[in-house]
């Protein structure tokens, strides 16, 4: 069941909600382009190395939030570092940020096969050879734009419990999970809930 569904099922459905989203937020993506374009005329999207399904790099699409050439700061437990006063990221970017409308370009990477609407958060490359036995099944399943710590606590947890979390969620894959994952969602980015990082430690 576990197979047919996230094969079949499951990539049909982000397949064709992707598409469909893809057209109906067309005014919405011109918008942002444009917003980030006019603040300081660098590059519209942000991609990124990341680990996809059965450990497959992937770039994952973003619309930038962050400054040309913004350097790369890392927390103790090796997740990325986001501040609420963090001087790398522009005035646009921040309000990217907190509605999360910085993750939609991902649609392209569910169009394309490599995401999902509902999986673990897609991790960094060269984070692949700090996993241990016990994470590695997160990588069983296609990274999604939410998941399950996004959804019921996006940035609260160091970066191994979330890993864990990830992995729990690629073994017990369902439909009504995915449902209440999405749902979730929608309540935690409306509360602004967890949205920092700063305060992470190992």
């Amino acid at each position: 069941m576990f197979a047919m569904y996230d094969r079949y099922i499951k990539r049909l459905l982000d397949f064709l909600f992707s598409l469909v989203a893809l057209v109906l937020l067309a005014p919405v993506f011109v918008f942002i382009m444009a917003a980030i374009k006019l603040e300081d005329g660098g590059p519209v999207f942000f991609l990124g190395d990341r680990i996809g399904k059965d450990c497959r790099k992937f770039r994952m699409f973003k619309f930038r939030s962050m400054v040309v050439d913004a350097p790369d700061i890392r927390n103790p437990d090796g997740s990325t570092y986001n501040a609420k006063d963090d001087p790398r990221v522009t005035k646009v970017g921040r309000l990217l940020r907190e509605t999360s409308l910085d993750e939609l370009p991902q649609l392209l990477n569910v169009i394309k096969g490599e995401m999902s609407l509902v999986g673990p958060r897609a991790s960094l490359w060269d984070s692949l050879e700090s996993f241990t036995p016990e994470e590695m099944d997160k990588m069983k399943v296609r990274p999604g734009i939410t998941g399950y710590c996004q959804a019921y606590y996006r940035n609260d947890l160091p970066a191994r419990e979330k890993r864990l979390l990830d992995a729990w969620y690629a073994n017990n894959l369902s439909f009504w999970l995915d449902v209440q994952i999405f749902f979730k969602t929608i309540g935690t980015v409306v509360r602004k809930k967890g949205l920092y990082t700063e305060h992470k430690e190992n």
